[in-house]
């Protein structure tokens, strides 16, 4: 479904040659798919060292080692995105109902790591409100059982 709306519900926006981040990664499973659709690059974070293993293991497994970088650090404090380039589309998919999304989204904001125009998908539990975070524009809101997942654009400038 989030795919679904990436490809035909957001004017503007491909994945085809995308700079892709997945914070939170768990498994890299929305990273590599979007590798798999086009992105030319996926960088993952996850602060787990099992989810960094299961990352790298299922990227090397589809072939696309040399397409990925997995970074160990806090999603929620990432500092900035300097020297390397900002990206185009952010997957962040943290545990769920401890307000983790809405620090990491603006962490992304802060340090700069957005281009603009860029997306980002946040996906949460469903009763969680989320507070309106400075330089994205709320674009979407889908919920699916036990989960709600937002689409925002990024509204800033160059970084």
């Amino acid at each position: 479904s989030i795919f679904n709306i990436l490809s035909h519900g957001i004017e503007g926006f491909d994945i085809e040659g995308a700079r892709v981040m997945d914070v939170f990664a768990g498994t890299g499973a929305l990273g590599l798919e979007a590798i798999s659709r086009g992105a030319r690059f996926c960088q993952f974070v996850d602060a787990s060292a099992e989810a960094r293993g299961l990352i790298r293991r299922n990227a090397d497994s589809l072939g696309v080692i040399g397409l990925v970088k997995i970074w160990r650090r806090d999603a929620t404090r990432l500092g900035p995105c300097a020297p390397q380039p900002a990206f185009d589309l952010v997957f962040a998919d943290p545990p769920y109902g401890k307000g983790l999304g809405e620090k990491a989204l603006q962490s992304l904001v802060d340090g700069r790591w957005l281009n603009p125009g860029a997306v980002v998908v946040l996906e949460e539990a469903e009763p969680a409100e989320i507070k309106p975070v400075i330089g994205l524009d709320a674009i979407d809101t889908r919920s699916y059982g036990d989960t709600q997942v937002r689409f925002y654009r990024h509204i800033g400038r160059e970084g």
